[in-house]
C-alpha cells in the first residue's frame, strides 16, 4: 500500500518541479512510510511513498519496465499476481523482482488497458509511456483505493489524497457549493465530484489517458447486476459455491511478506473471514476489535467468542465517549473531504490498535452491499407492501414519530421512524439514499442560508442517482437499489472511511468480499437469495453453519457505530461551541446560524434526536477549519 502523486509538464513549468513533487509526496507519507522514490523527465514528474507488504527489498517505485519505456506508480495489491506471473513467464516474460508491482507493469506493457480487467485486487495507478509521451491513470473495479485528479488546460495533476493535490501551486481551495449540497444529502461527496472546484475523483473501473493532444477516458468494468439473473445451481449448490469462493478470496488476500491480521467485530461478516483465515493460516492470527461502554452498542463479547473458537491472538480496547472526544480533532485531520459517518472514529481507533501489531488486515466490509444486509433493503420491502395505504397514513406516522420518547439508544424506534419518513413521496431510488443519508430537502431548506439556497436553485443533488440508474440499464427496482448502494454509499462512504482511517496509521486493509470472483457470483444469484422476506443476507447466513455457531449467525445486526447521540450531548459540548460557534457557522456563508443552534439546543435538551444532522455539521465545520484558507 502506498501514496502516489504526479503531474504532467508538457508546457514549461514556472515553478520548482522537484520541490513541488516532494511536497505532494510528503503530504501522503502516512500512506507509505517505508521509503520514497521519484521520476522526472521533461513532460512528467512522479512521486511515490511505499508501505512495503510484498517483496520488501524489490518493490521500490516508480518502477521501470525492462525496456525503460514505461514508469509505473502503483498503490494497492493485486492478489492474483502469482497466477498472472506464471502466465507471463510461460509467454517469455522475465522478472527481476518478486513483487506484484512488476507483474502489473508487465501486464499493461503487453496488453494496455485491457490488462486492467485481469487484476483481482485494489489499486490506483499511473503509467507513464516515454515513447508516446502519454500518461495513463486507472482505478480498481470497486474503488477501494482513491485517486484524485485535476485537469489544467492540457495538463493533469493526480494524487492518492486531496491533501497532496493542494500542495501544487495551480490548485485553489475554492469550495464547490454543489458538492456541499451533495454532502449534506448523502453524508459524503460522491465521485466524480470533489469538495473543491476544479478537482475530480477517478471513478471505480475508470481509466484516463492524456497526452499533449488531449484526453480520452473510458470504463473497463461495471457491477454486473442483471434484471433477471440466471443461475444453473440450486440453493444448496449456491451455498457450497459461496463458501468455496470466500475461502479462495481469503487465501489470496493472505498473501503477504508481513503478518496479516483480522478486523473482528463479532458480526457474521468479519467472523466468517476470521474462521476462514484461521483455517488457511499456518500460525496463530491476530484479531482486533473495539468495545464501547454503552451496552446497546458493544459487540466485543461476540468477537471474543469467535476468537476463542478459532484460537486467535485477540486484542480489544474500549472506546469510551471521553476518549472519542479527546481524539476527535486528530481523527478529523485524517480526512481531506468532509464525511458525515461517525463510525470513522471507532474505525480510526481500531486501525491504531491493529497498526501496533501488524501492517495489513482483512476486513468484513462489502457483504451488506452484495447480500442486501442493510435495514434500508428491508424498509424498501415494507414500503412496497404498504403501498396500498392512503397518503394520509404518512401524516399519522409523523404524529406517531413525534410522540415516541426521545432515546439515544442504538437504533431507537423514534430515530428509525424519522429516517423512514424522510423517503415519503419520492422515487424508490431517492428514498433509499435518503434513508442512508443525512438531510432531506426540508432539512436543507432550514439549514442552508438564503444566499446558498439561491445559488443552488437549479442544482439537483440527486443527479448522481439518475446518472447511475441510466448507466446500470436495470429495470428491476431491487437490483437498482443494490447497484446504487454499491456505487454511492459503499464506494464514497464506507471505502473512504476505511481507507483514510487505516492509512492514517500506515495500515493496509484488504476486503475479501470484494474479490472479483465473489462479486461476480453474488451479482448472478437471485434477489430472494439475498433478501428472503425480511431476512437479510439469506444465502450467506445459510452458508455459514459449517464455520460459525448459530449464536453468531442469527443475532441481530449491529453496525460498527459508536453512541453518537449521547456523545454529542455529554462529551462534545465544548468542541461544538468552538467549532460550530455562531461566528464560525456564519463565516462560511452556507448556513442559517439560528437553525444550527436550534438543532443543537434541541438535541442537548432532549427535545429531539438530531444526531445525524448535528454530526454532519460538526464534521463539515471541522473540515473547514483544517483545509479551507481565508
Amino acid at each position: 500500500m502506498c501514496g502516489i502523486a504526479g503531474f504532467t509538464t508538457f508546457a514549461a513549468a514556472d515553478y520548482d518541479r522537484q520541490a513541488v513533487i516532494r511536497k505532494m509526496t510528503a503530504a501522503v507519507r502516512h500512506r507509505g512510510p517505508d521509503g520514497d522514490g521519484y521520476f522526472q523527465d521533461p513532460s512528467v514528474v512522479l512521486g511515490h511513498c511505499r508501505l512495503a507488504i510484498i517483496d520488501l527489498p524489490g518493490g521500490a517505485q516508480p518502477m521501470p519496465d525492462r525496456t525503460d519505456r514505461y514508469q509505473l506508480l502503483y498503490n494497492g495489491e493485486v492478489y492474483n499476481y502469482l497466477e498472472l506471473r506464471a502466465e507471463l513467464e510461460a509467454q517469455g516474460s522475465l522478472f527481476k523482482t518478486r513483487s506484484d508491482t512488476e507483474v502489473v507493469l508487465e501486464c499493461i506493457a503487453r496488453d494496455g488497458v485491457a490488462a486492467l480487467r485481469r487484476f483481482n485486487g485494489m489499486f490506483a495507478l499511473a503509467l507513464w509511456d516515454r515513447r508516446e509521451r502519454c500518461l495513463l491513470l486507472a482505478r480498481d473495479r470497486i474503488g477501494i483505493k482513491p485517486l484524485f485528479y485535476s485537469i489544467r488546460g492540457n495538463e493533469i495533476l493526480f494524487a492518492s489524497e486531496l491533501k497532496a493535490l493542494l500542495q501544487h501551486p495551480s490548485i485553489s481551495r475554492e469550495i464547490n457549493i454543489e458538492s456541499v449540497s451533495k454532502y449534506f444529502t448523502y453524508g459524503y461527496v460522491p465521485a466524480p465530484h470533489c469538495i473543491f472546484t476544479g478537482i475530480s475523483k477517478l471513478e471505480p473501473g475508470e481509466w484516463i489517458r492524456i497526452n499533449e493532444s488531449g484526453l480520452v477516458r473510458s470504463f473497463y468494468w461495471d457491477i454486473p447486476l442483471a434484471d433477471n439473473p440466471v443461475s444453473g445451481s440450486n440453493f444448496e449448490e449456491c451455498c457450497e459455491q459461496l463458501r468455496t469462493l470466500m475461502r479462495n478470496a481469503v487465501r489470496r488476500q493472505l498473501r503477504s511478506d508481513v503478518p496479516v491480521g483480522i478486523f473482528l467485530s463479532g458480526g457474521i461478516d468479519s467472523s466468517a473471514i476470521t474462521a476462514l483465515a484461521a483455517q488457511e493460516s499456518p500460525g496463530k492470527i491476530h484479531t482486533f476489535s473495539i468495545g464501547f461502554d454503552q451496552p446497546t452498542y458493544d459487540e466485543s463479547k461476540y468477537a471474543r467468542m469467535v476468537s476463542s473458537l478459532y484460537n486467535t491472538e485477540h486484542h480489544c480496547e474500549v472506546l469510551t465517549l471521553e476518549k472519542a472526544a479527546s481524539l476527535f480533532h486528530e481523527v478529523m485531520a485524517s480526512l481531506d473531504e468532509p464525511l458525515a459517518d461517525p463510525s470513522l472514529l471507532p474505525t480510526w481507533f481500531l486501525s491504531r490498535l491493529a497498526s501496533r501489531h501488524v501492517k495489513a488486515v482483512l476486513g468484513g466490509d462489502g457483504s451488506d452491499e452484495l447480500f442486501a444486509g442493510y435495514p434500508s433493503f428491508q424498509a424498501h420491502k415494507v414500503v412496497e407492501c404498504l403501498s396500498f395505504l392512503p397518503s394520509a397514513s404518512r401524516d399519522w406516522l409523523r404524529t406517531l414519530a413525534r410522540r415516541i420518547p426521545v432515546s439515544h439508544r442504538y437504533a431507537s424506534a423514534g430515530n428509525l421512524l424519522q429516517q423512514f419518513l424522510k423517503g415519503a413521496g419520492v422515487s424508490p431510488e431517492v428514498r433509499f439514499l435518503l434513508w442512508m443519508g443525512c438531510c432531506g430537502n426540508s432539512d436543507k431548506r432550514s439549514l442552508f442560508s438564503p444566499d446558498l439556497q439561491q445559488k443552488l436553485a437549479s442544482a439537483d443533488p440527486f443527479e448522481d442517482v439518475i446518472r447511475y440508474v441510466n448507466r446500470s440499464g436495470l429495470t428491476d427496482t431491487f437490483q437498482r437499489l443494490q447497484y446504487l448502494c454499491m456505487k454511492l454509499y459503499f464506494q464514497d462512504d464506507i471505502l473512504v472511511k476505511v481507507d483514510r482511517a487505516s492509512m492514517a496509521h500506515s495500515l493496509e486493509v484488504r476486503i475479501p468480499f470484494m474479490d472479483n470472483d465473489l462479486v461476480d457470483f453474488a451479482c448472478r444469484i437471485k434477489p430472494f437469495y439475498r433478501l428472503n422476506g425480511l431476512s437479510t443476507k439469506y444465502l450467506l447466513k445459510q452458508s455459514l453453519p459449517p464455520l460459525l455457531p448459530a449464536q453468531i449467525i442469527n443475532r441481530r445486526k449491529a453496525g460498527f457505530m459508536m453512541p453518537v447521540a449521547p456523545w454529542l450531548t455529554r462529551c462534545m459540548r465544548d468542541a461544538m461551541d468552538d467549532i460550530c460557534s455562531p461566528a464560525a457557522i456564519s463565516g462560511t456563508g452556507f448556513f442559517n446560524a439560528a437553525d444550527v443552534r436550534g438543532r443543537v439546543e434541541e438535541h442537548w435538551g432532549g427535545g429531539g434526536d438530531q444526531r445525524k444532522q448535528i454530526y454532519a455539521i460538526l464534521s463539515f465545520m471541522a473540515w473547514v477549519r483544517n483545509w479551507v484558507r481565508d
